[in-house]
């Protein structure tokens, strides 16, 4: 049996190399926990946004008419805004300094900033002292903090392992995120369904702790990666630069920003599970797996597999299919198909995540990464952030199945055009080599 065990622990780091390396596995396992405890602050910060205003409504007057708008819908579409504009407006910041200094001391920082913030707001709720502006503000600086984290993270990684395993390392991360999306909103729901909204932001604490610590006892110790290189807008502008004329990376970036601005159904999830499907917040956390077990399911296929060659066909095929379910999504009243509808989501969702960080990665020179990942943060986290506030405005008026069908539509119809427009995106064949990025 040990034998045998020992035997089958060794084919799957075969499988798996990226985890052969240990630095790479303390941050992969560290990356976990903190995802993990992010999951269940965002779960935990939604749930209590709504309860804070359940039974509120806003009137407004159109051409002399008055309009009652649902005030849990607009107030969870404004968190949207909340989380977007510290982006946009330290994001670029962000990428320079993941450039320009020590991409490991500076998520420590990052971490220890995130810790905080989650312990402010555990001691709000146990406190009975939240508000909806207290959560708002500290959602905010959260974001701000996550514009300077993200750049030195998904930089780092091609830094701990070989090139020729950056694709297993950029798969098992992917898997890795839909674990924790998976793990933290039902621990989530069970939490707050159990106890407090508190509990759980405390536990969010903790795991961002555990991070700082797998951040220490690594052993890499690089410097920056573009020495020569100042603060100024020189550096900033080399990075927008070089990102809008690498034609193929630039449209991977577009499709990033239309399927999460149209089709990201996660901030109508509290109303759907409550008042269409009538599950209440314990089935609010249940459903919120759903995308994420579709989305581990395809990354385990996807990190077994030693490559997909016609990579920009299969990129542009998934973002469709991820649009067309979001509208299957919206028009679904059944627990169990929404569920299937959502966990479809997931699973195309993972496959282009894997396709167009790979591609991105293999096509940026390290002392640009930084930079060049700022740059898609604006595209992929500010997507699906405005996306909430759209949602949450269009869901206000028309009402939330209106709001997730319209959206999965656009983001289909999004796709072909993108596909048209960026034809040699359309032809990629993985690894074509460095000369692709600058056509």
């Amino acid at each position: 049996m040990r034998r045998g065990a020992y035997y089958n622990c060794a084919t799957l780091l075969q499988r798996l190399p990226a985890l052969q390396h240990r630095d790479f596995r303390l941050l992969w396992i560290g990356q976990l926990v903190a995802t993990i405890g992010a999951q269940m602050q965002l779960i935990a910060i939604n749930w209590h946004v709504y309860e804070l205003l359940r039974g509120s409504a806003y009137t407004i007057w159109i051409l002399g008419r008055p309009i009652e708008l649902d005030a849990k819908a607009l107030g969870l579409g404004t968190l949207g805004l909340a989380r977007i504009v510290p982006i946009i407006l330290f994001a670029l910041i962000g990428g320079v300094l993941a450039d320009t200094h020590d991409r490991r001391r500076l998520m420590i920082w990052t971490r220890a900033a995130a810790a905080s913030l989650a312990g402010i707001l555990a001691l709000l709720a146990w406190s009975g002292q939240a508000s909806v502006g207290a959560i708002y503000l500290i959602t905010a600086i959260g974001a701000a903090v996550t514009a300077f984290d993200s750049p030195a993270r998904q930089a780092l990684v091609p830094n701990l392992v070989p090139r020729e395993h950056l694709t297993n390392a950029i798969s098992l991360n992917t898997l890795m995120w839909q674990i924790g999306t998976i793990t933290g909103p039902a621990l989530a729901g069970v939490l707050v369904g159990q106890f407090a909204v508190s509990v759980v932001y405390a536990l969010a604490a903790f795991s961002f702790v555990v991070m700082m610590a797998m951040l220490g006892l690594m052993r890499y110790r690089g410097g920056a990666a573009a020495r020569n290189v100042g603060l100024g807008w020189d550096a900033l502008l080399e990075g927008l630069r070089f990102t809008y004329r690498s034609r193929i990376i630039w449209g991977t970036m577009l499709l990033d920003f239309f399927a999460t601005f149209f089709s990201s159904a996660n901030t109508m999830l509290p109303i759907v599970a409550s008042d269409i499907l009538g599950v209440g917040v314990q089935g609010y956390g249940l459903l919120a797996t759903g995308q994420p077990v579709g989305a581990v399911l395809a990354g385990l296929i996807l990190a077994l597999r030693r490559d997909i060659r016609r990579q920009g066909l299969v990129l542009l095929i998934s973002v469709a299919v991820y649009g067309l379910a979001t509208a299957a999504f919206g028009l679904s009243t059944i627990f169990a198909l929404s569920y299937l509808f959502y966990g479809l989501t997931g699973a195309a969702d993972t496959v282009s995540t894997v396709i167009r960080n790979t591609i991105r990665q293999l096509l940026t020179p390290d002392e640009l990464r930084g930079r060049m990942t700022s740059v898609n943060m604006i595209f992929f986290m500010g997507g699906p952030q405005l996306g909430e506030m759209e949602a949450g405005l269009v869901a206000a008026v028309f009402g939330p199945a209106f709001s997730i069908v319209s959206g999965g539509l656009a983001t289909a119809l999004l796709t072909a055009w993108v596909a048209w427009r960026f034809p040699r995106l359309r032809r990629y064949v993985r690894d074509e080599g460095a000369a692709a990025s600058g056509t």
